[in-house]
């Protein structure tokens, strides 16, 4: 059994609500070790937790069968690799995978595996299993959004019909690794927000450009976190890449953006900038990069590339703010140069 966390596998896949713990009739049970997260049946079954944060404990074990729970949530997709390698007992190893269908390179690859079947089924279809309040706080919410339907109707939403930016160019270009950098810059989309999960995430997006042109998007360190929280996680992500300006958006309160970054690190080179055009005219020349092959994403950055998936030239469709991607396009239009209108501009 296999979860994004340790703490999930035990939590979830097996002490949980409708865990195998609970489902499985109690004279089944042989012993349960919860230190080892291992679980054994009165006829020797055995069912072992694993994280999928660690796939390198995936490399030896062998395995008849395997149950993947959040599999869209894995912050390592390379453990399903390792599952396989492992899937070699008995005559016909299987894996069930049970996940919330985000778009993710892995869920997409597993779906058009050969041989795959897919089910599906909404949150309405356990209704029975719910309080009627929280279902119909969910419908009331969600329904007929495009989150609603990935998280409550169980669709896989492809890239939406004329969007700047689809999957499949993202995939395409990903790279584990970026090459030397001749600039890097840790680029800052503020909200309006108190922090605590409250309103819009900050968007903290750092990207570096190579010798030969070519730009790599680094990091994706958006919160929502007061503003003295955004503030030093944006030093963090500076100091840690030795990036060369921090380029922030000033229209939520330029004054008070600078002073609260200064506050974290008073040497910061802070560039303000002001959207004097709007989101989807700034993003166009930024798509046209990953149009052109010319962007890679070193690594997966999921909760940023739904929204840049959910730019179109009439708006942006998805849920909440594009923070994320708004910072984005202040990263890659400070390393291109692009000539859009500063009103303050400080590199200090």
């Amino acid at each position: 059994m296999v979860a994004p966390t340790a703490q999930d596998a035990r939590d979830t896949c097996l002490e949980g609500e409708s865990g195998l713990i609970a489902v499985l009739p109690k004279e089944c049970v042989e012993t349960y070790n919860r230190s080892l997260g291992e679980l054994v049946l009165w006829n020797g079954s055995r069912f072992k937790t694993y994280s999928a944060s660690e796939p390198e404990r995936l490399r030896g074990p062998q395995h008849h069968r395997a149950w993947c729970d959040e599999v869209a949530a894995w912050p390592e997709p390379d453990t399903w690799d390792q599952l396989l390698f492992g899937m070699r007992l008995g005559d016909n190893p299987q894996v069930v995978a049970t996940t919330t269908p985000k778009p993710t390179p892995l869920i997409r690859a597993i779906i058009k595996t050969p041989g795959a079947m897919v089910t599906r089924g909404s949150t309405f279809d356990n209704a029975a299993n719910l309080p009627e309040g929280t279902i119909n706080r969910l419908r009331e919410r969600f329904e007929g959004t495009r989150l609603g339907r990935q998280e409550l109707f169980a669709e896989l939403l492809e890239d939406v019909q004329g969007a700047l930016w689809t999957a499949a160019e993202i995939d395409e270009h990903r790279v584990r690794g970026a090459p030397d950098l001749q600039r890097i810059v840790v680029a800052v989309d503020p909200s309006g927000t108190a922090g605590g999960g409250g309103g819009d995430d900050i968007g903290i997006i750092v990207a570096g450009k190579a010798i030969d042109g070519r730009y790599y998007l680094l990091e994706d360190a958006s919160c929502n976190l007061s503003p003295d929280g955004w503030a030093r996680r944006v030093a963090q992500a500076y100091e840690r890449w030795n990036a060369d300006r921090v380029v922030a958006e000033r229209n939520f309160g330029g004054a008070m953006v600078e002073s609260v970054m200064r506050t974290a690190n008073k040497d910061l080179p802070v560039k303000l900038v002001t959207a004097s055009r709007g989101k989807i005219a700034r993003a166009e020349p930024v798509a046209a990069l990953y149009e052109q092959g010319k962007v890679s994403h070193v690594g997966e950055f999921h909760e940023l590339e739904d929204q840049l998936c959910a730019m179109t030239p009439g708006g942006y469709v998805g849920e909440g703010s594009p923070d994320r991607a708004d910072a984005l396009v202040w990263a890659l239009s400070e390393l291109q140069g692009s000539g859009y209108t500063y009103d303050l501009a400080r590199a200090l």
